[in-house]
């Protein structure tokens, strides 16, 4: 067993979960270096002597994650290779008590909204001249931009409001610093993100505002794309989609999360909403956007859920066309509404559910690919990747969305834009020859 003794203190920051955690990280990162400590990200190198695994308790596999991470980190501090091990995030937040009990080496265990006391912990101080600053730990051409935390929808399968608590809007004004801030690092696309983007501005001005922040995201220099993600579809605010139609920065884009396609599940599921109010929604965001790509997700297995309901599912994905689709096997969570319903629907039958709806959608994003075959496409690289550069276009997020392989001999600048035509397509990809600038 080697100790590291007396060596200067780094910490590695680990990050599981959804993009809300990476940017839970990349505060702590920020606050951390703001202070003189010594902090990096998901660091590849055996020198670090405290560690902090930031968690995800979402559903069972994000779970198990969590904990398979965290053990392998106890290991290390068995082996001497750390010497203090700090857990935050979701699965922290919901299940410490249990996990104090279970894992006793780790040194300490907070929650979502306990910043402050994690940096006290570590010898640091929440500065609050860095509201608004943030060190990225993705490539700098693109931000996510968290504008709430929390969630008060009732949503019955949901355990996220006991794990982020309610909602809070953040200031208008702070995250047009932030958005500032951030171009000026290079950031040319903000990834709007939340638990319910839908609801942005209830709590805080009495009125939802998410089209007022888009106005005013939308006039900082620097930004060439805004992204809207995770707006809730009941109570959803009109007025934003004439701001995304009016703003040519804004992309034609949304993600939608709507879960089902049949009434009945809605109502089980606590959605506050219909079959017939969700497609009159899809019609009037597609009228005021046109061209808009739409994303949504859905969940197969809820319990209650019928064979009957599920083919009213499927003939919902077929007739809405979505854009982009990724659908959840049901996760029976513990003190969620749902919880107190018998988990009735098998593990094979709920897979087999999950699959015949991502192959029905294959064969939907085929064909809409197919259409942009001998089009040409504002794309902006992302990365390389063997003899291809990798690229996006204003319909397509990172890491969940298409992307265009741009074969070239000449070379791209990450974060740059590029016209491509695209020449050929798949399921989930294009392919796209870069145009001549003057083109």
């Amino acid at each position: 067993m080697r100790s590291k003794g007396n060596k200067k203190t780094k910490v590695n920051i680990v990050t599981l979960g959804c993009s809300k955690n990476q940017v839970d990280s990349e505060v702590l990162l920020t606050q951390l270096r703001g202070n003189g400590i010594d902090a990096i990200h998901e660091s590849e190198k055996d020198d670090s002597n405290i560690v902090v695994i930031n968690t995800c308790g979402f559903i069972d596999n994000a779970k198990q994650e969590s904990i398979d991470t965290i053990l392998r980190y106890v290991d290390a501090k068995e082996e001497g290779l750390v010497e203090k091990i700090y857990v935050t995030g979701c699965l922290s937040q919901r299940y410490k008590e249990d996990l104090e009990k279970e894992i006793p080496l780790v040194d300490a265990w907070f929650g979502t909204r306990d910043l402050s006391r994690l940096l006290k912990q570590l010898n640091a101080n929440y500065k609050h001249e860095l509201v608004g600053e943030r060190i990225l730990t993705n490539p700098h051409h693109y931000a996510y931009l968290k504008i709430s935390e929390g969630c008060d929808r009732p949503c019955s399968f949901c355990a996220i409001p006991l794990m982020r608590g309610t909602h809070i809007s953040r200031p208008i004004e702070e995250l047009v610093l932030e958005a500032r801030n951030l171009a000026k690092q290079g950031t040319k696309e903000l990834l709007l993100i939340a638990q319910d983007s839908t609801y942005y501005g209830l709590d805080l001005y009495k009125k939802r505002k998410l089209a007022e922040l888009l106005k005013n995201l939308s006039d900082v220099e620097g930004i060439e794309w805004i992204r809207l993600h995770y707006a809730f579809p009941t109570g959803f605010p009109m007025d934003a989609l004439e701001v995304m139609a009016g703003r040519s920065n804004i992309c034609k884009y949304i993600d939608i999360p709507l879960q089902h396609g049949s009434s009945r599940m809605l109502q089980i599921m606590r959605r506050g909403t219909t079959r017939e109010k969700t497609e009159q929604l899809l019609q009037t965001i597609r009228a005021t956007v046109p061209g808009i790509a739409i994303r949504t997700t859905l969940i197969a297995g809820h319990p209650g859920e019928t064979e009957e309901d599920f083919q009213e599912m499927m003939r919902f994905v077929e007739q809405s066309r979505f854009d982009r689709l990724g659908v959840f096997s049901y996760s029976h969570e513990e003190n969620t509404h749902a919880h107190s319903m018998p988990d009735n629907v098998p593990a094979e039958t709920k897979q087999e559910r999950v699959d015949a709806i991502m192959e029905l959608q294959q064969g939907i994003s085929l064909e809409l690919n197919q259409q942009k075959i001998g089009k040409v496409f504002k794309v902006l690289v992302d990365r390389k990747e063997g003899g291809n550069f990798i690229g996006r276009t204003e319909f397509d997020s990172p890491e969940v969305d298409n992307e265009v392989i741009l074969p070239t001999k000449n070379y791209l600048r990450l974060g740059d834009f590029v016209k491509a035509k695209i020449i050929a397509a798949t399921e989930f990809d294009l392919t796209g020859e870069v145009q001549a600038a003057d083109s």
